[in-house]
């Protein structure tokens, strides 16, 4: 196993599955996220150099759990993915509680795992066997631009894109790089359905006539790229859409 240990949270399916086989290819010791440990098992056991260890953002206790049984007490790479949309209502008919769970998986769990990383990344500052600190918060377009019936997800995403430049500024000075990943459309087995709940067929939709929507493997690639780079190269932040999607709601379906 490498030396170089990466962080991958919400690596259980989809995008952080994909950024935890990514990395691991590229000689990271992968330490894979999620609450789910039976699926993280399967990947680590169809795949080298990933571990799989139990982790809730949500949860404190958790995080401590997941931190005290890492490999090595510094890390290399934190890849911030765990998160998601629970709604698709309009404000006017939306769950406060819905927005309150959108905000704490994805803004306050980031923020938690930021804060039990940090430490870990600056302890593998200027050690010669290891890369300089790298921060990846995986974001949205809909950080970028609002969209009806999408409120919950829109303000958390936004949110999020506001604590990576927060942190960049905060860390200036550091050798740690702090990078911004905005997918658009990406088709993934959970992403959709979690949404409407469950809703196979509202969940198709979503993607109904789009014949190439992004994979996660695209957006592991981009993540995968962005960790690469040369230590003094910081991509600050990058939006990913697939051809047919213009904007939020500009999207190309052949019907």
């Amino acid at each position: 196993m490498s030396n170089k240990i990466a962080v991958v949270t919400g690596a259980s399916s989809g995008i952080g599955a994909a950024t935890a086989v990514a990395l691991a290819a590229d000689g990271f010791t992968v330490v894979a996220g999620a609450r789910r440990l039976d699926r993280l098992q399967e990947l680590a056991s169809a795949h080298a150099n990933i571990i799989a260890c139990e982790l809730d953002i949500t949860d404190q206790r958790s995080i401590d759990s997941f931190i005290a049984g890492l490999p090595e007490k510094e890390i290399a790479v934190l890849v911030n993915n765990a998160g998601g949309a629970f709604d698709a209502l309009s404000v006017e008919n939306s769950d406060p509680a819905v927005w309150s769970k959108t905000y704490e998986v994805n803004v306050v769990g980031t923020v938690r795992m930021v804060k039990a990383c940090l430490p870990l990344l600056k302890a593998g500052v200027g050690n010669a066997n290891k890369s300089d600190g790298h921060i990846v918060i995986v974001t949205s377009t809909a950080a970028y631009a609002a969209y009806e019936n999408g409120g919950s997800y829109v303000a958390a995403k936004a949110a999020e894109l506001s604590l990576a430049r927060t942190l960049r500024l905060e860390l200036n000075g550091l050798p740690i790089r702090i990078t911004e990943i905005a997918p658009g459309m990406v088709k993934t087995e959970e992403f959709a359905k979690v949404r409407f709940d469950g809703d196979a067929t509202k969940a198709a939709k979503v993607y109904e006539g789009v014949a190439e929507p992004l994979r996660a493997e695209d957006i592991a690639e981009s993540i995968r790229w962005s960790v690469s780079l040369p230590p003094h190269v910081n991509i600050d932040s990058m939006v990913i859409r697939p051809l047919a999607q213009a904007a939020n709601h500009k999207v190309h379906r052949s019907l």
